[in-house]
């Protein structure tokens, strides 16, 4: 079967992974059961739909009519893959003009772009640019929050589809919001008197992604129009993009300001289309809201019928039923945000973390569970964007004295880095590629698989033996100085042999060697005798150190990522001593400083954990009462004020619960059912 771009449901169900000869998984029920219910304007946790390729944020309303409330804590937001801003250059400068940080790496000097000396301008231009774009608000036109009363909202997950009541002007209002499964495009039934308003702002990195202070910097101008239908040139700088109204049941269209257009229904029901078209492509035909309302509800329930499946019901644990919510709501959040043909940004298409920009070293956490649920060609859809960008990873290894392709860390779709006192030295996302075609290949192993990711995986291991020094004195290869771990809060300069990095090395060269076999190519040369000589695992004091210069055990810097437990359980441990790892695992459950951690630091414990046989403490892992481990009521993970949602950790629960059924560690109490999983 094959699937294009932007098909996003394209898992085929999954050989089920049945552990006992049980009745099969009622999937409806244990998804509607966990159908996020609203009765009030919650601004930490309003409600999306989307396609993986766009994604559209509501308030109680089903629309975004009232953003005010939700910008300070999580903004209202329409966004899609391909919409970015880029502001002019005040510099005129470019990234070939910012001045590299030079760091000794044995014996020669090799440029970062990691200090903003003297170029602060330059250098924030390339973090803040391009940014990800709100494309527009769509909205109902009431002009204050206390008009509106009884707000009960439900968002389906069976069918895709949003349903909000609410009492306003005397009547009863009934919506219905969907998104198209193959367009970006929104679709409202209305039922009720209600005008709404089509507004569009000036780009923004901001959380909101929005600026709405700045009329005169962009145009909204309208072009040819048919009977019920409006189509909008947007303009902002030197990007555009298009938008097309379309209704089908009676009402007028008029412009309200620069920016700003309102539909007014002529009864008491209003159905409409929205679209949203990057430059170059012209107006179509457009669904109704009746069409795009009944090719979300075919998705959705194709979407959940097919991949993986859990249920906890018969558990006695009392935290199951919220665990189980987790979970599928996690499904959902990732299939409408990091389903996408970009790796996605940490907040997704909700929301700008970073400038709207995705951070390579996530992807894995966002996507990588998409395999093990079943559901690979979701993976497939942003794996392939590597390949688009091999050329500049080439050139960046090549700057630097390496051989094969250095990704980068920070992007945009261009696939530049940006410049990061952290970021551009950091390490852990070079092995990504080789290990997400790897999981691609196990879904479908022909060659087929193996020709279309072949040189990003061979790429991506010519830079890491590359990377890899070999020092003659102790007959071993060295990672760094410089580096800077997964665990971020260690010195570059002082930094070598992370541990988790030291184990990824070896997997991921282990993979690409049997990527070559099967080509029927020799065994790479260099690829084995890296392997072979990497250093070992730093240890002291019987536990497992963030690094090999460490000068104590991790007591001096037990906050952020506690990347060494990464090696056994992300990662398949060949290079792992288990029981020291036990002891590591249990002195990081004592001593870490959880409120400093991130959301997918919660699953990789837990990896660990059901790898060494403990399954009490993967479970502990996974429902650890502590703020990053917040999980809202629309499932996101909340983190901090400005990262209301941390996908990461979503994708990273899908992981961790796929790798707990493949070793069978849920506690016997739990009485967990599963499918297609592992």
């Amino acid at each position: 079967m094959k699937f294009s771009r932007r098909q996003f449901l394209g898992a085929a169900p999954a050989a089920l992974c049945a552990q006992t000869a049980r009745p099969a998984i009622d999937r409806r029920a244990v998804v509607e059961r966990h159908n996020p219910v609203l009765r009030a304007f919650d601004g930490r946790s309003p409600l999306s739909v989307g396609n993986g390729e766009f994604a559209f944020t509501a308030d109680a309303t089903g629309l975004q009519t009232f953003p005010a409330l939700y910008d300070q804590q999580m903004p209202l937001c329409t966004m899609s893959q391909w919409g970015w801003h880029t502001v002019p250059n005040p510099s005129g400068q470019g990234p070939s003009d910012l001045r590299l940080a030079m760091f000794d790496t044995y014996g020669r000097k090799v440029g970062y772009a990691s200090s903003s000396d003297g170029q602060a301008e330059l250098f924030h231009w390339l973090r803040e640019n391009p940014h990800r774009l709100h494309l527009g608000k769509i909205g109902f036109a009431i002009e204050k929050p206390g008009d509106v009363a009884a707000a009960v909202q439900t968002l389906d997950l069976w069918t895709g589809t949003l349903r909000s009541e609410f009492q306003w002007n005397g009547q009863r209002v009934v919506v219905e919001t969907a998104c198209h499964p193959k367009l970006d495009l929104l679709a409202a039934r209305v039922r009720g008197r209600v005008p709404v308003s089509f507004e569009f702002p000036y780009g923004s990195g901001a959380m909101n992604a929005a600026d709405w202070s700045h009329p005169g910097k962009h145009s909204s101008r309208e072009a040819a129009s048919g009977a019920n239908r409006l189509d909008i040139i947007r303009e902002l700088d030197r990007d555009a993009y298009s938008v097309g109204i379309a209704w089908q049941t009676a009402g007028e269209m008029k412009r309200e300001g620069p920016h700003r257009f309102v539909l007014r229904p002529a009864a008491d029901r209003l159905d409409f289309v929205c679209e949203f078209r990057r430059a170059g492509r012209g107006a179509a035909p457009l669904p109704t809201a009746e069409e795009t309302l009944e090719a979300s509800r075919e998705h959705w329930s194709g979407f959940w019928s097919s991949g993986g499946a859990l249920d906890l019901s018969g558990s006695r644990d009392l935290r199951a039923q919220e665990l189980e919510r987790r979970i599928v709501l996690s499904q959902y959040q990732t299939a409408i945000q990091c389903a996408g043909s970009l790796p996605p940004q940490e907040t997704g298409l909700t929301c700008n973390s970073w400038y709207g920009k995705f951070h390579l070293e996530m992807h894995y956490w966002h996507a990588a569970h998409f395999a093990m649920w079943g559901r690979a060609p979701l993976l497939e859809r942003s794996l392939g964007w590597y390949s688009a960008i091999l050329p500049s990873a080439r050139e960046k290894a090549r700057i630097q004295g390496y051989a094969g392709a250095r990704w980068p860390k920070m992007t945009a779709p261009d696939g530049r880095d940006s410049p990061s006192n952290v970021g551009t030295l950091l390490i852990w996302q070079q092995p990504h590629p080789i290990a997400m075609a790897e999981l691609c290949y196990r879904a479908h192993p022909n060659r087929e698989t193996v020709d279309r990711y072949r040189d990003v995986v061979f790429e991506s291991a010519e830079f890491m033996a590359s990377y890899a020094y070999f020092d003659a004195k102790t007959g071993r290869y060295v990672l760094g100085p410089p580096v800077i771990p997964a665990q971020e809060n260690h010195p570059p300069r002082e930094t070598w042999n992370p541990t988790f990095e030291l184990e990824y090395w070896a997997d991921a060269l282990d993979t690409a060697e049997r990527w070559r076999e099967r080509l029927g190519m020799a065994r790479h040369p260099k690829w084995d005798d890296v392997r072979a000589k990497l250093s070992v695992l730093p240890v002291k004091d019987g536990v497992y150190l963030a690094h090999e210069n460490c000068p104590q055990t991790f007591t001096e810097r037990n906050r952020d990522h506690p990347s060494m437990l990464g090696a056994l359980g992300v990662l398949p441990g060949t290079k792992v001593d288990k029981e020291t790892m036990r002891r590591t695992l249990r002195k990081v459950f004592a001593e870490w400083k959880w409120a400093d951690t991130w959301g997918w630091d919660f699953p990789m414990v837990a990896m660990t954990a059901a790898s060494l046989g403990e399954r009490q403490l993967a479970i502990d892992a996974l429902m650890m009462d502590t703020p990053k481990n917040t999980w809202l009521p629309n499932g996101h993970n909340w983190q901090r004020a400005n990262l209301p949602l941390y996908l990461p950790g979503n994708g990273g629960l899908l992981l961790a619960v796929a790798h707990m059924a493949r070793l069978a560690a849920f506690p016997k109490s739990w009485n967990a059912r599963w499918e297609g999983l592992g």
